[in-house]
């Protein structure tokens, strides 16, 4: 028998069935949210999946609690939410459904278990509390989806479920957009990969369109690169790539002659006609062509290789 209901708790709501409704709505579209914790609602029958109430968990019968004694943990020992149930038995077929690539399902499911779900599932325990995030815990994601229910005294009827249908569509747009960048990351990692075998000694990788480049260059142990340069509208961009993940330092700054200089200023410091920017940070620059872009990176390369040289 097919889904026809997807049900979870009525009342107030959290993060983690409101995430867990993106996941199943996406495969059971034409399937009824029922929020609901009467009996004959929250039993397991083939014509359901339930979530986030009920006392069990038991993906055969489609049912995803996590509140009940013995609930069920990660191999690692941390505690599942109904989210991280839901990803866990149905994230495979959710990124499918979203176009994720075949050959990506895999890293998909598991980044991004690891950098979304699983903060939630720990924050839906009190395993992680969003005040570690200091001045900005109220603007986590599972504080902001919070801040949608309706108020204390709001007793129009319907309220609960009129405001839980609104938070979804909200909570959709962000599962999406992570799934997106995820997926477009390993896309450009393909790109940058082959780049970097094109491009061989040299200094200065070549892209034929902006993309996220660190972690590729990082996974090919490209340690000789020093800038990257690719087109970005109707201009060119030169970019300096960063020693770590975290931080701003680079491997080689653009020259500090070229500081916040624009246009006609640039193109004197620099000596490259089509010079139009350079950051006051010196991490990225502009020019109105390929070559006049591959010209300042060769530039920049050569004085940080002096500096290097004479350090």
């Amino acid at each position: 028998m097919a889904v026809e209901f997807l049900v979870t708790h009525s009342g107030g709501f959290h993060a983690d069935e409101l995430l867990s409704s993106v996941i199943l709505t996406r495969l059971y579209p034409t399937a009824k949210i029922v929020r609901s914790r009467a009996p004959e609602w929250i039993t397991p029958a083939q014509d359901r999946v339930i979530y986030d109430v009920g006392g069990a968990y038991d993906a055969e019968a489609q049912i995803f609690d996590h509140h009940q004694r013995g609930a069920p943990l990660r191999d690692d020992g941390q505690p599942y939410s109904s989210f991280g149930l839901v990803w866990k038995h149905y994230g495979r077929d959710y990124l499918t459904a979203l176009g994720v690539a075949g050959a990506d399902i895999e890293n998909v499911h598991a980044s991004f278990d690891k950098s979304f779900v699983l903060p939630i599932d720990l924050t839906d325990n009190g395993a992680l509390s969003p005040a570690i995030a200091g001045e900005l815990a109220g603007l986590t994601l599972p504080s902001l989806l919070e801040t949608l229910k309706p108020s204390f005294d709001n007793r129009e009827p319907g309220a609960d479920d009129a405001a839980f249908h609104s938070a979804l569509a909200i909570a959709r747009s962000f599962v999406e957009a992570g799934i997106e960048k995820k997926a477009a990351k390993l896309r450009a990692e393909t790109l940058v990969l082959k780049a970097i075998e094109r491009t061989g000694e040299s200094r200065i990788l070549e892209l034929p369109i902006g993309m996220p480049f660190r972690p590729a260059i990082v996974k090919a142990g490209a340690d000789h690169l020093l800038f990257v340069v690719h087109p970005r509208d109707k201009d060119w961009c030169v970019t300096g790539i960063r020693r770590a993940e975290e931080g701003f330092e680079l491997r080689a700054d653009l020259p500090v002659s070229w500081a916040g200089l624009t246009n006609g200023d640039l193109e004197q410091a620099s000596g490259v006609e089509g010079a139009t920017f350079c950051h006051n940070g010196r991490f990225i620059a502009a020019a109105k062509t390929r070559e006049a872009a591959m010209t300042m990176a060769e530039i920049a390369t050569q004085e940080a290789l002096l500096e290097e040289q004479s350090a």
